[in-house]
């Protein structure tokens, strides 16, 4: 069992910053961000595979958003920068033990961005 626990959010104004934090009980394989808007289905953020490091995007989100890893503290953070209304959403941390579908989840968090 892995245990994630999230922390960073909030409610903050559009061109703004938040750092979202996610600590985890032990490493595993890699670790992610996903986040669900009222009404939409959940949706990949961004990834970051512990071993070397490499991270993935979701398209919208690139030059914007940064994910990193420390593993020392098995700690992953999504920065999140010139946020935007449609940013808005629950964010959930998640981890994965291999390649496949992402094993254990957070609570998730608020990120609430105003206009």
């Amino acid at each position: 069992q892995v245990q994630l626990v999230e922390s960073g959010g909030g409610l903050v104004q559009a061109g703004n910053s938040l750092r979202l934090s996610c600590v985890a009980s032990r490493r595993t394989f890699k670790m992610g961000w996903f986040r669900q808007a009222p009404g939409k289905e959940r949706e990949f953020v961004a990834a970051v595979y512990c071993g070397d490091g490499s991270t993935r995007y979701l398209d919208s989100v690139k030059g914007r958003f940064a994910i990193s890893l420390n593993n020392a503290k098995n700690t992953v953070y999504l920065q999140m920068n010139s946020l935007e209304p449609g940013d808005t959403a629950v964010y959930y941390c998640a981890a994965g033990l291999n390649y496949g579908p992402y094993d254990y989840w957070g609570q998730g968090i608020q990120v609430t961005v105003s206009s």
